[in-house]
């Protein structure tokens, strides 16, 4: 069957203290909003209605960020969860199959769990857990496999609070059904909203079929405040150090490694300890990456080597054998195979032939305060310490720069290029000068 997603993100998060919108606080590095849309990817949805509210254009961007297929739609009025799944459904228009309502807020809902969701027979149905601690949730009331009713806890009877199987908020429903029972919710409740949750009374009221799908609790984990983001990206965390190790990743530290949403990291690499991964990184197998190291955006190949105290910034690409060492940053650049810098350099808007080495202190000078040029170093090439590369320029295969070297023009194949001031020795000079400036420090002291 056909399948949509509906995703309510229109929340203010007022417990998060923050001009952001709630959904867009980074978990793993991006918003907590590609976590939902990414689990509800994994069912390969025909549409995706993303519903905002506050910071709507910003979540709009962040949703088309992940999804540029989707269709995001506003409620201007928080009137609760019915009300803004009735804005999603004029986007639905035309679609024939299920509906299945996700949250922005509750990121770690496995695919598994929502395969069973939408696999399920009943007419409506509803993901229910049951908590440690069951406190404020709504409860799914049951009577044998068959689902009566959701109560919130603020309407619920002393007797309906006892019962320990919650409501996680995630439901299935087919869609010309869910137009037909949204249509008759009511805000008739203590908090005056409309509650999606109503929709079951209403589909057994007509006679059709509710049922429950169970999780386990730390699936329905719902973000609100700092301190329960904080906790969903120890959880996050957690769970892809344990995927890392599973599948052949040599983790020295593993607590003082932190992922993000989409690191890819390959069988027999080894990750050293405090390594931070940006979005965006993949690292192949038998690569090495050292402490202390901070990657974003960046590939590293097979066998490389990386760090320690090195910063692979967006855009940087490593081949094979290519060793990056202490204190190097590598920005918009190609290293191709078996190329060495060793440290104390940055390369940025470049590209590096095969088997180059770069001495220490090498700096692409590839800023002019307006625009950004681009460096091209040949195979095989030599670049001595301290050489500043201004760019736009070119140093040919198998070339030369002498150490020291400020580079403005291009160097030919196998060429040696020197750009420095002629050295001039002054023989006495030094001992002269210490004498004189001590001379003078005395002077200074003794007028104290």
């Amino acid at each position: 069957m056909a399948t949509a997603l509906i995703i309510l993100a229109a929340g203010q998060g007022t417990r998060m203290n923050s001009d952001r919108p709630k959904v867009l606080h980074p978990l793993g590095g991006v918003p907590m909003l590609w976590h939902a849309m990414a689990a509800g990817d994994t069912l390969f949805p025909e549409l995706t209605v993303v519903v905002t509210g506050h910071g709507g254009p910003e979540v709009e961007a962040a949703a088309k960020a992940h999804n540029p297929e989707a269709v995001c739609v506003t409620q201007s009025e928080r009137l609760g969860t019915g009300h803004a799944v009735q804005q999603a459904v004029p986007a639905l228009e035309g679609f024939s199959g299920r509906a299945i309502v996700l949250y922005g807020d509750t990121p770690f809902i496995a695919p598994e769990t929502l395969e069973r969701l939408a696999e399920a027979r009943a007419d409506v149905t509803v993901l229910g857990f049951t908590p440690a601690d069951p406190g404020r949730y709504g409860r799914l009331v049951t009577a044998g496999d068959s689902l009566e009713r959701i109560v919130e806890w603020k309407d619920a009877s002393a007797e309906e609070r006892a019962i320990t199987l919650c409501n996680s908020g995630v439901m299935a429903c087919d869609v010309d059904l869910l137009r037909e029972l949204l249509a008759g919710l009511t805000n008739d409740n203590a908090a005056g909203e409309y509650y999606l949750t109503d929709i079951v009374g209403l589909a057994r009221a007509r006679g059709l079929a509710a049922g429950v799908v169970t999780c386990d609790e730390s699936e329905t984990l719902g973000i609100n405040s700092r301190p329960e983001l904080a906790a969903a990206e120890v959880a996050f965390q957690a769970r892809r150090r344990a995927e890392a190790m599973e599948t052949g990743v040599t983790l020295h530290a593993p607590e003082t490694t932190f992922f993000s949403f989409d690191t890819v990291i390959g069988r027999d690499a080894v990750i050293g300890p405090n390594v931070v991964f940006g979005p965006g990184v993949t690292v192949e197998s038998e690569a090495e990456i050292r402490a202390f190291c901070h990657l974003e955006g960046c590939h590293v190949s097979r066998g490389a080597t990386v760090g320690p105290f090195a910063r692979l910034r967006p855009g940087a690409e490593l081949a094979e054998e290519v060793h990056v060492g202490n204190f190097v940053e590598i920005k918009n650049a190609t290293l191709d195979e078996g190329v060495k810098v060793g440290h104390l350099t940055y390369l940025g808007d470049a590209h590096v032939g095969e088997h180059t080495n770069i001495g220490a202190g090498t700096v692409t000078c590839n800023y002019d305060g307006v625009s950004k040029h681009r460096t091209v170093i040949g195979a095989r090439a030599f670049i001595g310490s301290d050489t500043m590369l201004v760019a736009p320029v070119t140093v040919g295969a198998d070339a030369m720069t002498g150490s020291g070297s400020v580079i403005t023009s291009d160097v030919p194949d196998g060429a040696l290029a020197i750009g420095r001031a002629r050295q001039e020795t002054k023989p006495g000079l030094a001992v002269k000068l210490f004498e004189k400036l001590k001379a003078a420090k005395a002077r200074k002291l003794a007028r104290r």
